[in-house]
């Protein structure tokens, strides 16, 4: 880059009628998440949150592969091999912004187009008004970096239909806009090519009004026509036994399940399992991202994310040596470990008597 050029804003904000428009701007990265645009975009909740003159917040994506391919998980890579706590605060952060996001007076409009992953799920997934398209794919693929779903994610897919959100979180594969729709991840699908007239329209229009006159039916998703397995298999009681359930249920697609699980972490899925029982049990969305940073500070210490990051993402040659590598070795005190009281401390969102807080 030139002595005098300028690098374009992460995060780009304006405001046109009645809308303020927010648009991650990495789009070379698929608009991976920095500590400085979850900051940017916190910056912007405050601006406008409280402008009698913003009627409707809008998220977009810059580019055309997605809104947001996640968290910037390089940098998360890089933290961790340097034996760091960066990310402590990066998460720290990014979870009180998804916390942020539910509990917004304003109508937040996210539009999910293309890819949403991980922490794009958490800028989204959280709003009032979640639009995928035919073009979308939303997931939470941790499982397969050694981590665990979070920005609460967990949350989420604790409150799927059935055993739906068990299904996406071990898996850790992404699904269109149906299937979004139908795992409480979306609420309305548009056509991709009328997304610029509909966020446009926002500026003066009644958001649900725009809503109605741009939706249209979601193509065919593929959950509903597996639900019979998917809720019988995944309601057992540990990892190993809804394997076992998959590989001998008889269906062609719980067996792929099955074999995909069996690529992710170990100890992830363990831990993943077990967060999403606990997160059905916590209720709340404020508790349950507690929970998540916890978990999460405790997987950063973890060898199976520096080695999941490398596998995927650095040296991209697919082939995690996950540490331990069978789910038989995984102890269930190991498990219990990563719900302890982390090292990076809380994120400040509940009071003393676990009532909700007023960080933001």
């Amino acid at each position: 880059m030139a002595h005098d050029e300028v690098a374009p804003a992460p995060v780009l904000l304006r405001t046109e009628g009645r809308a303020a428009y927010l648009t991650l701007n990495r789009p070379r990265a698929i608009n991976a998440l920095t500590h400085g645009m979850v900051r940017d975009l916190a910056a912007a909740l405050d601006r406008f949150e409280d402008d009698p003159s913003v009627a409707v917040i809008v998220l977009t994506g810059a580019g055309e592969r997605g809104l947001c391919a996640g968290g910037d998980i390089r940098a998360i890579h890089a933290d961790a091999v340097a034996g760091g706590r960066d990310s402590f605060a990066f998460w720290r952060d990014e979870y009180r912004l998804n916390a942020r996001i539910a509990r917004l007076r304003t109508p937040y409009v996210a539009v999910m187009d293309g890819i949403v992953m991980g922490g794009g799920v958490g800028v989204s997934a959280h709003g009032s008004v979640r639009i995928v398209t035919e073009r979308s794919l939303v997931g939470m693929p941790e499982t397969g970096i050694g981590f665990v779903p979070d920005v609460g994610g967990t949350h989420l897919l604790a409150r799927a239909p059935g055993e739906t959100g068990t299904h996406l979180a071990l898996t850790g594969l992404p699904v269109g806009a149906a299937d979004a729709i139908l795992c409480g991840l979306a609420d309305h699908c548009l056509p991709s090519d009328e997304l610029a007239a509909f966020t446009a329209e926002l500026a003066e229009a009644d958001v649900q009004d725009a809503v109605r006159r741009y939706a249209r039916p979601a193509p065919e998703g593929e959950l509903a026509a597996r639900r019979e397995w998917i809720d019988t298999c995944y309601a057992a009681g540990s990892v190993e036994e809804i394997v076992h359930h998959l590989l001998t249920h008889g269906a062609r697609e719980a067996k792929e399940a099955a074999e995909t699980i069996l690529t992710r972490s170990p100890t992830s899925l363990k831990v993943t399992l077990a967060s999403l029982r606990r997160a059905r049990a916590l209720g709340s969305l404020e508790p349950v991202l507690e929970q998540e940073y916890r978990v999460s500070c405790a997987t950063f210490r973890s060898p199976d994310l520096v080695e999941g990051i490398r596998a995927q993402v650095i040296d991209k040659d697919r082939r995690p040596r996950w540490s331990p590598a069978r789910l038989e070795d995984v102890a269930e005190g190991a498990v219990a470990g990563f719900f302890g009281v982390g090292g990076g401390g809380g994120l400040g969102l509940l009071g003393p008597g676990g009532e909700y807080g007023s960080s933001g």
